[in-house]
């Protein structure tokens, strides 16, 4: 195995992981969302986020050396975040798509502009794809925060626990030595930095709608 791929694929498996997950929660959770546009748009994105899932799975068989028809995926590898697998709700499902797919996107970003062309090839349609399901979530999650009773609070705890565990990932990945000396990402990416200024954003731009 090539120096650097182990945590290429542990990274690769994370997120392959977390997108299976958030798939199969958009087809249980969403086919009871709030109205009818809400139930279609998260079946039509749970097939999204299983093809990302398919596609970064082949990625890592191909750096494990598995040659020929690629194992059909059953489960995840257990390295998707607790808040991910946790989702029973719409709220939840909201802030797990959000602050998850977030923080893929901090990384993937990254990678994309350094020199690796193969890795650019294979994530370019799955970052433009991405950027479509981190818009609905946004949407959704500033209608949740402007919303009646306890359900701005209710959603601001489930995206809290949620951006934790992703900042937390995101703080584990920038510290790979491996991932640095194979060029993936600069000596200093800053993602857990960046995670939070979107977060602010979300916050600040919320606040400027409910004036």
């Amino acid at each position: 195995m090539e120096q650097g791929t182990h945590s290429l694929i542990e990274l690769l498996e994370t997120i392959a992981d977390n997108k299976y997950v958030l798939g199969d929660r958009l087809v249980e959770v969403g086919v009871s969302g709030p109205n009818l546009e809400a139930t279609l748009s998260a079946i039509a994105m749970a097939q999204g986020e299983l093809g990302h899932a398919r596609l970064l799975y082949n990625w890592c068989f191909d750096l494990k050396g598995v040659k020929g028809k690629k194992p059909d995926i059953q489960a995840q590898t257990g390295k998707a975040f607790q808040t991910a697998v946790n989702v029973q709700n719409w709220i939840s499902l909201i802030a797990s798509l959000y602050a998850i797919n977030a923080a893929i996107d901090i990384v993937f970003q990254t990678v994309l502009k350094t020199s690796h062309s193969k890795v650019a090839s294979r994530i370019q349609k799955l970052v433009r794809e991405q950027h479509d399901h981190i818009i609905y979530a946004e949407n959704w999650a500033k209608q949740l925060l402007l919303d009646q009773g306890a359900v701005p609070y209710r959603f601001q705890e489930a995206l809290r626990e949620a951006a934790e565990e992703a900042k937390a990932w995101l703080a584990k990945v920038e510290k790979s030595e491996e991932l640095k000396k194979e060029g993936y990402f600069p000596e200093t990416p800053s993602f857990p930095e960046k995670f939070e200024k979107r977060l602010q954003q979300l916050n600040a731009e919320q606040l400027v709608q409910a004036k």
